[in-house]
Formats: C-alpha cells, sequence, structure tokens
C-alpha cells in the first residue's frame, strides 16, 4: 500500500512538472525571432578549422572508453595544455582571495582601476586561469585593463552554489582591490564564457536583486542560460557542434523529467532556478550587455533568447552572432582572425560603457 502511494505521488509529481515545463517552453518560443549583428565567416578561418576540428576529434577519440573519473581527469588536463604554445605577453600574479585562487593578468600598458572579473568556462567540472589566458591576455591588453581570473570550485567535488559564492567573493574584492593593492575600482566589468557565462549571467542579477554596486558592462561568451537545455538549437545544432555535441551525446537521450530530478540531487536546487537558468529569470534593470555566440552551435538559442528577452525588459543587451564559429570560438586567438575579431569587439563594448576612456583605437557600438 506504501508504495502504491509512493507510486502515485512520484507520478503526479512528474505530470505536474511536466505541465509547467510544457508552459515555460511554450513562452520562452516567444523569443525565438532573429536579432543581432551577423558576422561572417573569414576566408582564411574557414581553413584553419578544419585543422582545429581534426585536433579536438583527435583529442576527444583519445577518450574513448575511459570511467568517469579518468575521462573528467583527461578533461581538465587537456584543457590546461591545450593552448600551452600560445604565446601570452600578459603578466601573470598569483593572488589568493581567502582560499579562492586567481591570478592577475596584466599587458603592458593598463590602467589599474579599470577591472575585469573573467569567469572560466569547462561544464562546470574543468577549466582554470590557466585555460583561458589566451582570452584574458587579449582583453587586459585591448582594454587596458587588469583582468581577474579565478579558479572557482568545480563540480563534482563541490556544488552549483559555490561556484556562484566564489563568483560573488571574488566581485566583493575586485570592487575594492587591484593588482597593486587595495584602492576602488573606477571601471568594472564581468565577463565569462560558456558555464562561466553562465555564472556571469547569474551573478549579475544576484548583484541587482541585492543592490549591490553593479559592473558598467558585462560580457558573455556562448553562454548557457537555460540549464534544462531546452532550447531548439541544442537539438537542432547538434551536428554542426563540433565541441559540445561529445559532451552532450548522453545527455541528449535522457528524459528531461529524469534529467531534471538528477540535477537536483547533484545540486539541491531545481534546473529551472534562475540562479542557474538565467534566462527564466526577472532579466530587467540590467547593465550594458554584449552577448557573442555561433550560429552553428548547440547553444546558440540561449543566447538569442537571453538577449531578445533582455531588450523586451529594456535592459541594453546586444547579440553578435558568428558564422560557422566551433562553441567558444573566442579561445582560438590569434589562430582564428574571428577570435580576434570578436574579442577586439569585447573592448570596444566595455570602453564605450566605462566612465574612464582607455586607448583601443575606432571604437565602435557593438550591433543591436
Amino acid at each position: 500500500m506504501l508504495l502504491w502511494v509512493l507510486g502515485s505521488f512520484a507520478i503526479l509529481f512528474l505530470l505536474l512538472r511536466q505541465s509547467r515545463d510544457g508552459g515555460i517552453r511554450q513562452t520562452l518560443r516567444r523569443y525565438d525571432y532573429s536579432s543581432g549583428a551577423v558576422f561572417a565567416l573569414d576566408s582564411d578561418d574557414a581553413r584553419n578549422l578544419s585543422s582545429i576540428v581534426a585536433r579536438l576529434q583527435t583529442v576527444s577519440a583519445s577518450m574513448n572508453g575511459l570511467s568517469f573519473a579518468k575521462r573528467l581527469n583527461a578533461v581538465r588536463v587537456v584543457m590546461d595544455s591545450f593552448f600551452a604554445d600560445i604565446e601570452v605577453t600578459s603578466d601573470r600574479i598569483p593572488v589568493n582571495l581567502d582560499g579562492l585562487s586567481a591570478e592577475w593578468v596584466l599587458a603592458r600598458r593598463i590602467d589599474a582601476r579599470k577591472r575585469f572579473l573573467y569567469i572560466h568556462g569547462g561544464a562546470f567540472c574543468a577549466g582554470s586561469p590557466n585555460s583561458h589566458r589566451s582570452i584574458t591576455s587579449r582583453l587586459s591588453e585591448a582594454i587596458g585593463c587588469a583582468v581577474l581570473a579565478i579558479d572557482y570550485r568545480l563540480m563534482p567535488e563541490n556544488s552549483r552554489q559555490d561556484a556562484m559564492l566564489d563568483c560573488r567573493a571574488a566581485y566583493q574584492f575586485l570592487l575594492d582591490n587591484g593588482p597593486d593593492g587595495s584602492n576602488p575600482a573606477d571601471a568594472i566589468f564581468i565577463g565569462g564564457d560558456s558555464a562561466g557565462g553562465n555564472l556571469t549571467l547569474s551573478l549579475t542579477a544576484w548583484l541587482r536583486d541585492a543592490g549591490s554596486q553593479m559592473p558598467n558592462a558585462v560580457v558573455a561568451l556562448s553562454p548557457l542560460t537555460d540549464s534544462t537545455l531546452d532550447s531548439p538549437s541544442f537539438r537542432n545544432n547538434y551536428r554542426s557542434d563540433v565541441i559540445l555535441k561529445t559532451l552532450f551525446r548522453l545527455l541528449n537521450r535522457v528524459p528531461r523529467a529524469l534529467y531534471g530530478s538528477f540535477f537536483f540531487l547533484a545540486n539541491k536546487i531545481s534546473v529551472s532556478n534562475p540562479s542557474v537558468s538565467p534566462l527564466l529569470g526577472d532579466l530587467s534593470k540590467m547593465p550594458p550587455l554584449l552577448i557573442q555566440v555561433s550560429e552553428s552551435e548547440m547553444l546558440f538559442d540561449d543566447a538569442r533568447r537571453y538577449v531578445n528577452k533582455a531588450r523586451e525588459a529594456g535592459s541594453p543587451a546586444y547579440l553578435q552572432r558568428w558564422e560557422s564559429m566551433p562553441h567558444v570560438f573566442q579561445i582560438f586567438h590569434p589562430q582564428l582572425r574571428s577570435a580576434t575579431l570578436a574579442l577586439d569587439e569585447v573592448a570596444k563594448f566595455c570602453q564605450t560603457h566605462s566612465p574612464v576612456r582607455g586607448s583601443f583605437e575606432s571604437l565602435t557600438n557593438a550591433g543591436g
């Protein structure tokens, strides 16, 4: 009798969840219209992409047959070493923020009171300041600012909430501390890619709700905005996404109700909670925001939906769409010209919305 009652409650719970999720999906479809500035594929990049894809496929094949633990460790090692041959001219200064490891990335000519908090991607379980130095070094150089790259706590050893707490602590530190010691920031920016883009948008909403000082500009590169993984491009761009399709090959086959239950058990938070799915929250009264995304990646609609919803809510959000690029293609600077151009667009956007003007030439507004 007890099992019958528990089973009935479980079925009722799943039916109610499916009904609610169906309503959310229907609402989000209204944001699937075309928007943003489109950047065409560079002819040189078209040739360089083939070698990049081949290298990625070789790395992926080397992990076939590994257990979860060994595969996770391999992914972490690969991410930290994949761009080891890229020359980084910026200085790197390690810093400890009350137990949170981070590093200052400093180009030769910067204004230390202009600061950028960078939150790396890696599916919340991999990546580090090391893996993303091609991005952080270029940002410091192009914006003329001090970049703080944090080594937030990763899953599965830690929870998503731990990562969010690390981001909040790093931002509070950045407000009053620079690479040369304790002093207030004159301009502050937040940015991140993929999972780091998710944490960036979650942090921004938390700052608004907490009444804290807001950043002058926010940048998200190929962000995950909907952790329910229910945007159309998650399925439609599966074959064209050379990076994410390997990660989500099995997850795509899991029923969404079952995935939501597993997510809750692992994170002690609903997959539709705005702190992990920023798209599902209130997007009004946000600071200037630039999102860059590839039209061929699985998270394309996560980006488009977020910008369209934010703009309808009155927030100054802008989308830049890039043709035929891989997920977080900016990390391939300087190998891909599009990556360099995209990071320079980020610099222009930050300079446009900074109260302190820098030396970056030919400032232009990001596409709307």
